[in-house]
């Protein structure tokens, strides 16, 4: 399913890892099952990264596709804020031997830290075809176009574009056009704020304390999202979907690949469900007004914009 990606964020363990950052820890067993599970119902891309689980996700992953060559697979890189020669090389290689490739068909710039030089050392990676496409992540539209022009130069394409973008932090539309119109793919992540739009929590039923999630949306923020959960648990119940495929769907709407975070074989199930729908223009208007009126915008604390 093409318009999808399957994220692995929530895998992990250890530093930056589920129970970090989502304040839950999850079995292995079930994880191989969510994957079974999405890649029976058709979900071949999947996402992750090495900074998951600080390399966690990755090995987990390249385990249970092991032997599979029906698989799209994306990971990043995050480029030090200081440039350091052999470092994105370095990095792909170890991300490699973690899922067991030899080759991504998308690979990352995790963060536009010394962009140009980033792009200049992935630039062997990608004619030698080792790094299929290119992506780069939180960026802004003068990123992108300076990423364009730098690979134009070599006779390359920038592949892909990776940003925030939900319906709580909808400033992306710009650069979703350019993309489009560009032949550049746009990937939306937290398109779900990490579960904050999923109708599974409200202010009185938080996310699990002393998570990162939990600091970023406290039960206060949940009050403020009252009446967008209660359009979007109306609008899932006339296409009788689970609400948090309503996000999702709102996000492909607006010409976005949602990356999806699934950690049950449940989740998949749901995600399968609401692939055939899209939302009407006037169903998308409403959701954008009803978001716009809590006057959030969310932003992650390692983006840099």
């Amino acid at each position: 399913m093409n318009d999808i990606m399957i994220g692995t964020w929530a895998w992990g363990a250890g530093y930056n890892g589920s129970k970090m950052v989502f304040g839950m820890k999850y079995n292995e067993a079930t994880l191989e099952a969510t994957f079974r599970k999405a890649t029976e119902l058709g979900f071949r891309n999947w996402d992750t990264a090495a900074a998951y689980g600080m390399g966690s996700c990755e090995r987990l992953l390249g385990r249970f596709m092991q032997g599979r060559d029906d698989i799209y697979l994306s990971t990043k890189y995050v480029p030090a804020k200081r440039f350091k020669k052999g470092a994105l090389a370095k990095s792909f290689e170890e991300s490699m031997e973690r899922l067991g490739r030899d080759y991504a068909d998308l690979f990352w710039l995790h963060l536009p830290n010394n962009l140009t030089e980033n792009l200049h050392e992935a630039v062997p990676l990608l004619k030698d075809g080792r790094i299929r496409s290119l992506g780069i992540s939180n960026v802004s539209l003068a990123n992108i176009r300076l990423a364009e022009k730098l690979l134009a130069k070599e006779g390359l394409q920038l592949g892909a574009v990776q940003n925030h973008f939900s319906l709580l932090r909808n400033d992306q539309q710009p650069l979703i056009d350019h993309c489009n119109s560009s032949g550049i793919r746009y990937y939306a992540y937290m398109v779900l704020e990490q579960g904050a739009l999923t109708g599974k929590y409200d202010e009185k039923n938080g996310f699990p304390a002393f998570s990162m999630r939990s600091f970023a949306f406290p039960k206060s923020k949940f009050r403020k999202i009252g009446g967008l959960l209660d359009l979007i648990r109306e609008t899932a119940a006339h296409y009788e979907i689970d609400p948090s495929q309503v996000p999702i769907l709102w996000a492909m709407g607006k010409g976005a690949v949602p990356i999806v975070g699934i950690t049950k074989p449940s989740h998949a199930v749901k995600l399968a469900a609401a692939m055939p729908i899209r939302l009407t223009k006037e169903e998308l208007d409403r959701l954008t007004a009803e978001a716009q009126k809590t006057g959030i915008r969310q932003q992650g604390m390692w983006e840099p914009q």
